[in-house]
């Protein structure tokens, strides 16, 4: 692996959700009525920075509210919670409170996160309100399907809700954790690779380091790693097949490092060999569900005609496989990408 910074030329533009992949969520209960929708969210007044609890700056707002809107909108997002994380069962938000709401003005959906607490006890959890794309949907499906990872999100109409995803966001874990004396080094580099070859095969694209969180889970004798994906929005939508290669991007240069310090070539192999195969577990075990979320995608646009043209061909040369020239679609490009990883799984 090397290190080469990646440039995203320019803001993806917003996707809408076409009949295919409306007919797929509702027959995977990915859709629900919610009571309110992303647009509710937009009629604020003005809005003032979020700080962290050291008084640094977030880069969220804070969007305030006229008082009649805002109890209106905390009674609905509770209804909201319930609905995600308790198929609507409003018993478990009874001592619950919205304490904040805060926005993302860079993002490419204009996120809204949503801390909720538990009056009774302090303890609080985070969900998201975003625009509806459908290539994030996408994004999110193939995590599901691809990945060893769960996730939970409702869609309806221009509305999508979002789980929030536990783990120390990247960026903070490379300056402040990493070099923990606690902390395998091998282990982590490993999990680096293994999350590079999930990307490039799911072409889950802008994953700096910014965008994943480390999640740490202390074994019996060690601590194990895994990063999880936390932002779908650049799901197979750019040209460039570096951007769906993680090891690419400048912000994720200390995982580059640690990977060169502490694995040689066989060993990179041979965890680029184990996430294949388990990929090819996961794609086996879910095969009529990636099928549907495939014909789902036939009458979907998801990118441009320049960008899919261009993709094929730096996948062409990445897998020396002609066969990527024939490809029209995204979708096509990584159906090509899992029956690469089967024919290599089975060599």
């Amino acid at each position: 692996m090397k290190e080469d910074d990646v440039k995203i030329s320019r803001k993806k533009p917003i996707f809408p959700v076409g009949t295919g992949l409306l007919k797929y969520l509702k027959a995977y209960q990915r859709d629900g009525k919610l009571p309110m929708t992303y647009s509710d969210l937009l009629n604020f007044q003005e809005t003032i920075p979020s700080l962290d609890k050291f008084g640094n700056d977030t880069l969220w707002e804070i969007p305030l509210y006229p008082p009649h809107i805002q109890d209106t909108l905390y009674d609905q997002l509770k209804i909201v919670y319930a609905q995600l994380k308790a198929s609507g069962n409003t018993r478990i938000v009874q001592h619950k409170v919205i304490e904040k709401i805060e926005f993302c003005a860079f993002g490419n959906t204009h996120p809204f996160r949503i801390k909720i607490v538990n009056r009774l006890n302090d303890v609080y959890d985070y969900f998201y309100i975003k625009q509806a794309d459908a290539s994030r949907i996408y994004g999110l499906e193939l995590e599901e399907i691809v990945s060893p990872n769960q996730v939970n999100y409702l869609y309806d109409r221009d509305t999508l809700v979002e789980e929030h995803i536990v783990g120390i966001p990247g960026d903070t874990f490379a300056k402040t954790k990493m070099d923990a004396p606690d902390y395998n080094q091998t282990r982590i580099a490993k999990e680096f690779v293994k999350f590079n070859e999930r990307c490039v095969i799911s072409m889950l694209g802008d994953m700096r380091a910014y965008n994943f969180v480390m999640q740490i889970t202390p074994d019996f004798d060690d601590f194990q790693f895994r990063i999880r994906a936390i932002d779908f929005d650049q799901q197979f939508y750019e040209g460039n097949i570096k951007v769906y290669l993680p090891q690419f991007f400048k912000e994720n240069l200390p995982f580059v490092k640690l990977s060169m310090d502490h694995l040689n070539e066989k060993t990179v192999l041979q965890y680029q060999q184990e996430e294949r195969s388990s990929i090819v577990h996961r794609v086996r075990s879910e095969r009529h569900r990636i099928k549907d979320l495939r014909d789902a995608s036939s009458t979907q646009q998801l990118s441009t005609k320049e960008n899919i043209e261009k993709l094929k061909e730096g996948y062409a040369r990445y897998y020396e496989n002609e066969n990527y020239f024939k490809c029209k679609s995204m979708t096509d490009i990584i159906e090509l990408n899992v029956k690469n990883v089967i024919r290599q799984v089975q060599l």
